[in-house]
């Protein structure tokens, strides 16, 4: 009988924390999308899922163009590869605009010319930071600052007009979707809803319909199409009156190396589920309906503590607050995953356990 902590542990192989896959561009093709909203801690969500995790990997990613930073899936930044952009895109956007645009409706009279005018902006010269687009605009006679021009910018994104550019100096820029994706390939919605299915299954699973539906704001129905879709391409079983899909073959780990992790809110582990989210906490041990840490710390795939971290020239320090306390070993695993974290930003590792 498969049991919550069973789930996790296979979770962790299949997004690849235990098992890392060689470079930044191969973890964000198999994780199909990566939550990208803040830069730093979107960067370790990739690199801790790679054999030798580095600064320059991802970056390089992104300046080739072969991944992209830009709004799909969810109102929010993800890192996704160029060759699923423009189809995920297609498919996704329709149900995320409408939040953008309800936003956007103070701009609604100027939308065509700001519209026109950032193109025009982005066809001259590509790779503009958001303070470059705004001063340009300015000199159009166009003030657009702050929300509004990120609102801007992320709808043309879901529209696939822009996307990211070439990072300059480690900030975000953009670029003309066109310039950076010639040729997207495209699927019509019966294939693409299919592909969803088993890219996300595989590399998120085991998972539920609702899962998906939420990750990819879907609605059931078009979930269970895709499934339906997929049928031979998927495997399933019967857990806790829910059923969990995944690729075929596989299972459950009897335990996992490594043993440790610490992970923001953004990681996958965490939000690339909704429904299921909290079998990493087959105990109960966390609060429910509240968030009240930006991080976590998993050992043996379980929810043992919330975390924070904060990085000096010289240090990055963990503060953990234990939801119980934690064994030896289990604090040796956190001590594991503070080095790789720390050598991967170049630094000490420091761990701190909060007493509450």
């Amino acid at each position: 009988m498969t049991s919550d902590r069973d789930i996790a542990r296979w979770r962790l192989h299949s997004q690849l924390l235990a098992a890392p896959v060689a470079g930044a561009e191969q973890v964000v093709s198999s994780l199909l999308a990566v939550q990208a909203e803040n830069p730093s801690q979107s960067a370790w969500a990739v690199a801790t899922r790679t054999a030798a995790p580095r600064h320059d990997d991802l970056a390089e990613a992104i300046a080739s163009g072969r991944v992209l930073r830009t709004h799909v899936l969810r109102p929010t930044w993800h890192y996704v590869h160029a060759d699923d952009a423009g189809w995920l895109l297609e498919l996704t956007a329709p149900r995320v605009l409408p939040v953008v645009d309800q936003q956007l409706r103070p701009m609604a009279e100027r939308m065509s010319q700001l519209t026109d005018a950032v193109m025009s902006i982005l066809a001259e010269s590509p790779d503009r930071t958001r303070g470059d687009l705004a001063d340009a605009l300015a000199e159009r006679g166009m003030d657009v600052t702050g929300q509004q021009l990120m609102l801007l910018l992320a709808g043309l994104e879901l529209r696939a007009q822009v996307c990211s550019g070439v990072p300059r100096d480690g900030e975000h820029t953009y670029a003309l979707f066109a310039d950076r994706v010639p040729d997207p390939r495209r699927l019509d919605r019966d294939e693409a809803l299919a592909e969803l299915a088993v890219r996300y299954f595989t590399s998120h699973g085991p998972a539920t319909e609702r899962d998906l539906a939420y990750w990819a704001t879907l609605t059931l129905t078009d979930v269970r199409r895709g499934i339906a879709g997929a049928a031979d391409r998927l495997a399933s079983f019967e857990h806790d009156g829910r059923t969990f899909w995944h690729a075929p073959g596989g299972g459950a780990p009897d335990s996992v190396d490594p043993a440790g992790h610490l992970l923001q809110l953004l990681d996958e582990m965490y939000r690339g589920y909704q429904d299921s989210r909290m079998v990493i906490d087959a105990d109960g041990l966390a609060p429910r309906g509240r968030e009240t840490a930006i991080g976590i710390a998993l050992v043996d795939a379980q929810l043992v503590a919330g975390m924070r971290r904060t990085v000096t020239a010289k240090a990055v320090t963990f503060a953990l607050h234990p939801l119980r306390d934690l064994r030896r070993r289990e604090l040796d695993s956190i001590h594991d995953a503070a080095g790789r974290y720390a050598d991967y930003l170049g630094v000490e590792p420091r761990v701190e356990v909060v007493e509450s």
